[in-house]
């Protein structure tokens, strides 16, 4: 049975980020999904060996608007029931939290990270995160913690970064995933969030990438072959 790693996107963009290197490098092609476009996404069954649920533009409450997100929230509920290793990452880390029964969305004032911010480790959270690193972000929402899960790390903005639910399952804020070439992408689009509360400045931006990202880098790969390795 070919091993297959679908991954969930919500936007059109080169494929380029980590998430893609990594089964590249592991000889595993992504099978890339696109469910707001109308693509299918039926229920995992035996040959999926790991999922990853990407960031986007929708909120994940509205599905009534958007209802394809009903299909990635039956994909989620799948994965989780049958253990398959998974990750969020800002949309789909708030869809895991929004279908384990946790709430999402904004935070009074409307407080945004876009940047590369500092991201600090819980007890918990030291047994995947180093003491200190940057991390790239681009939101105003926030999930909670599900019950049952384990909140990982928090930012000064933002209490909740990172959580885990069962061994397999992941959430992530932030968007360690990105490179610099499609954060740059980021900063020229329309939804740039310049000018918000909280959002860095494009200069302070480029200074804090050229200085953090190979430790992200370092930092995400490592992660993913600690998720996936026993795939």
């Amino acid at each position: 049975m070919t091993k297959r790693a679908v991954l969930i996107m919500h936007g059109d963009g080169p494929v380029d980020d980590r998430v893609v290197t990594f089964f590249r490098s592991r000889n595993v092609e992504p099978e890339i999904r696109r469910p707001f476009k109308g693509e299918a996404l039926e229920d995992p069954d035996g040959s999926v060996i790991a999922s990853v649920v990407y960031g986007g533009p929708f909120n994940v409450f509205d599905t009534d608007k958007h209802p394809f997100l009903n299909d990635e929230h039956r994909w989620i509920e799948a994965c989780v029931a049958r253990d398959v290793p998974l990750l969020g990452i800002c949309q789909g880390a708030q869809s895991i939290a929004y279908v384990l029964g946790a709430e999402v969305g904004p935070k009074p004032g409307e407080p945004h990270e876009f940047g590369y911010y500092p991201i600090t480790p819980t007890p918990a959270g030291r047994a995947y995160l180093p003491e200190s690193l940057y991390l790239a972000e681009s939101h105003f929402h926030e999930f909670a913690v599900p019950e049952g899960g384990e909140l990982l790390a928090s930012s000064e903005l933002f209490g909740q970064q990172a959580f885990k639910y069962g061994e397999r399952t992941f959430g992530f804020q932030f968007h360690a995933e990105v490179t610099r070439s499609g954060f740059a992408r980021w900063q020229q689009a329309d939804r740039a969030a310049y000018g918000k509360p909280g959002a860095q400045s494009r200069e302070e931006q480029d200074r804090l990438g050229a200085a953090h990202d190979e430790a992200q880098h370092i930092w995400f790969m490592g992660f993913l072959e600690g998720l996936f390795r026993a795939e």
